[in-house]
């Protein structure tokens, strides 16, 4: 580990820097429980132990961006779960800003980003509590498909270069989404959610079409509707309509090719 120069946006005034760790999110988490102020980045060239949703792995070979953000906001852990559609906002704004009109980044709920409907990057929450039930940090952990497209993954993939986009270092993507990110997150303080959400749908994966949510014990097909004021996924079934807050969203021509049903955890925002 190694101090890292300060990044182009003065929310993130700490950065360390590895050339190879386990997982960011877990040295973030670690760095939350001493105390490490709000803001605190760790970035690394390759993680060894990189999950995503559920514990599933996350590919974390060079080339990649691998980073964890470790904010202490204040508000109820409900609304900081907010705080994954502004990550994906704040990625989204970066690929544009990097790539131009080449390529179209779409938002996949609760918090991928999707290019030609294959999956580029992907946020990780996790939070913790204090002894008294508040909030105490949140890490956001961020994955971004620059060189290396993951293979055997269970949700199509892609990446910035098989996009055409060559030439992106890690660092460059950072600094762009540090640099969107924090803009976001002063939005969605000042001004609440509405915002956020508003831009979020402008590019919805899905919107308006028929899709598969997969639930802890079942799985619903219905047409995507929208958001609900708090980042709830709305879904219209042939029984009526269904507020999403935690689940796994897939194409509804999907169905059956996927090779198993694993148990979704409580969590809404992860990657």
């Amino acid at each position: 580990m190694r101090p890292a120069p300060p990044l182009p946006s003065a929310r993130f005034p700490g950065m360390l820097q590895y050339d190879r760790i386990g997982s960011t999110n877990d040295v973030a988490k670690e760095l939350g429980r001493i105390g490490r102020a709000d803001g605190t980045v760790v970035f690394a060239r390759e993680q060894t132990a990189g999950r995503g949703r559920r514990g599933r792995v996350w590919h974390s070979p060079p080339g990649n961006l691998y980073v964890s953000l470790l904010l202490r906001p204040d508000a109820p852990a409900p609304r900081a779960a907010q705080l994954g559609f502004v990550a994906a906002l704040g990625l989204g704004d970066a690929v544009l800003d990097i790539a131009g009109k080449a390529i179209d980044p779409r938002y996949k709920w609760p918090n991928d980003v999707l290019v030609r409907g294959r999956k580029l990057a992907g946020i990780l929450l996790e939070s913790e509590t204090g002894a008294d039930g508040r909030l105490d940090f949140v890490v956001i952990g961020v994955g971004v498909n620059i060189l290396v497209t993951p293979e055997d993954v269970e949700y199509p993939s892609t990446s910035l270069a098989a996009e055409g986009v060559a030439g992106v270092t890690p660092e460059e993507v950072l600094a762009a989404f540090a640099k969107r990110f924090g803009r976001w997150e002063r939005r969605w303080q000042r001004v609440g959610f509405a915002p956020v959400r508003k831009a979020w749908l402008a590019r919805a994966a899905g919107l308006g079409e028929q899709i598969r949510v997969r639930l802890e014990r079942t799985t619903l097909h219905g047409r995507f509707v929208g958001l609900d004021h708090d980042g709830t996924l709305l879904l219209d079934t042939a029984d009526g309509r269904h507020r999403i807050a935690a689940g796994e969203v897939f194409p509804a021509e999907a169905a059956g090719v996927l090779r198993d049903e694993p148990r979704l955890s409580s969590e809404r925002s992860s990657a």
